[in-house]
């Protein structure tokens, strides 16, 4: 048998929009920005994916961008509305346990000028609402928030988060990493002051090289990429027209019965951490109620290094990750698991279980049963 349980990683994409990009790689191959019917038409698949997407956030289809996924958008939002607005301050707020693409992002810009203020977490990787509202100053330009941690499937206060940012300065920018979230819980940007948001297609079931930026209208920011000034000078560069149709179709997809696959993932989620919490030795990180996203599980294991137990999970066909995907093949230490406190012998312990709407019950009790078996094994071996 065989368990994909690394759905934060990547999901399987789905047969209808791997479908509709065929069409588009092969029939309606036209460049959008060409004159002729076959650009005509390549247009329309577009305009038709912007409206799929703008109906699953209730926003306008022209506040959508489109991106080559989520590093691009985090980038983009981050780097696009400091240059634009760096007259009016230089300096922004974000935690200490963003993704790379924020991270990385926000070390580019404190290099150039800009000071960057973390906020830090609690044991369940939840900001201080009371620390944000502290930190925001009149030269606060961008604040910018995960709203699901990528490791442990902490949810942030973004309602909250975006009022307090608001109310103390209207004309600080508000980004949201939704890239975790799209999909698992309803994400209105109007509705927690969000001016800008991210989304990967690959994290549901949409294409790898697919994503966008929801710009709230009028919000004052630069491309990062110069050329034939497509998408309204925002983002250049021909657009990849089978990945933008196909991730349309994911989104359309993941938002049809919502709230019946949320709650398949919930189940999901409980009964893989009542079961694997029974295993001596084994803990779960961050909230293990409903307020911890749907489909992520962080799991430490005492006396087993991840690697190891990646690998022997591996070997009977069960799939997940040594902390976060993205930065599993470069071992370092994890700022979320050092955020939230984890203690000092667990932080090469831990491995990520995340689930899609595909995965059944019968994957988790393989992996249950596998764990079960393996652990008190592999916990013999520890070293000392």
């Amino acid at each position: 048998m065989e368990a994909y349980l690394d759905n934060s990683a990547t999901t399987r994409c789905s047969e209808r929009a791997a479908a509709k990009m065929v069409e588009l790689l092969t029939l309606e191959y036209g460049n959008p920005s060409s004159l002729h019917m076959k650009g005509v038409d390549a247009e329309k698949a577009m305009n038709e994916a912007r409206k799929q997407i703008a109906k699953t956030l209730k926003c306008q289809e022209k506040e959508v961008v489109f991106t080559s996924g989520g590093t691009e958008s985090n980038n983009l939002a981050i780097i696009g509305s400091a240059m634009a607005n760096q007259r009016a301050g230089k300096h922004i707020i974000t935690t200490g346990i963003e993704h790379a693409s924020v991270a990385n992002p926000m070390a580019f810009l404190e290099e150039n000028g800009f000071e960057v203020t973390y906020l830090s977490v609690d044991s369940d990787g939840i900001i201080s609402l009371e620390e944000l509202e502290q930190a925001i100053r009149p030269d606060t330009i961008l604040v910018s928030l995960m709203q699901v941690n990528n490791e442990i499937g902490a949810i942030e206060p973004i309602e909250e988060a975006g009022k307090i940012i608001k109310s103390k300065n209207p004309g600080t920018l508000f980004h949201v990493d939704a890239i975790q979230s799209y999909g698992k819980m309803i994400v209105i940007p109007k509705k927690a002051n969000i001016d800008l948001l991210s989304v990967s297609g690959h994290k549901i079931h949409g294409p790898k090289g697919s994503g966008f930026l929801y710009i709230k209208d009028k919000t004052k920011i630069k491309p990062i990429l110069f050329g034939g000034g497509q998408q309204k000078g925002m983002r250049s560069g021909t657009e990849n027209v089978p990945a933008i149709a196909g991730l349309g179709v994911a989104a359309e997809e993941i938002y049809t019965d919502s709230e019946a696959k949320i709650a398949h993932l919930y189940a999901l989620r409980d009964h893989f951490i009542q079961e694997v919490t029974r295993i001596d030795g084994v803990s779960v990180n961050g909230k293990i109620t409903h307020e911890n996203a749907p489909h992520i599980v962080s799991v430490s294991i005492q006396g087993v290094r991840a690697e190891v137990m990646l690998h022997t999970l591996e070997d009977r066909g069960i799939y997940v990750s040594a902390g976060s995907a993205c930065s599993s093949n470069k071992p370092s230490v994890s700022k979320t698991l050092k955020g939230i406190g984890l203690k000092e012998n667990l932080l090469d312990s831990t491995v990520r279980f995340s689930f899609s709407v595909h995965t059944t019950m019968e994957e988790i009790d393989y992996a249950l049963s596998v764990m079960r078996e393996t652990i008190p094994m592999l916990q013999k071996y520890t070293r000392h």
